[in-house]
């Protein structure tokens, strides 16, 4: 019995969280590549609303690159990159000229 699916469907529902410990959001959908052979990224939604300030207020979610995933367990672990997707509020910008 294969149990490819039952793997791949547990990964839904998981938190993700940076290498330096910061969450970034819980898997909602998993993105395959055509014949469903691998993953290829992740959906999030319930996001961290100071990493995805835009995508958490329009109610949107975010497709993180498997290729970023450092490791599975009871958690996700990602490359911390997606840190720097954030960028500096208007108010920030404003403050730091």
């Amino acid at each position: 019995m294969d149990d490819t699916p039952q793997e791949i469907t547990s990964l839904v529902g998981r938190e993700v969280y940076s290498n330096n410990g910061v969450f970034v959001g819980e898997v909602e959908d998993l993105r395959l590549n055509v014949d469903g052979q691998t993953i290829t990224g992740l959906a999030l939604g319930n996001l961290n609303s100071e990493l995805f300030t835009d995508a958490t207020r329009s109610g949107q979610g975010v497709i993180v690159p498997y290729r970023w995933v450092r490791a599975v367990g009871d958690v996700i672990l990602i490359n911390d990159v997606v840190e720097r997707v954030r960028q500096p509020d208007e108010e920030e910008e404003e403050l730091i000229a």
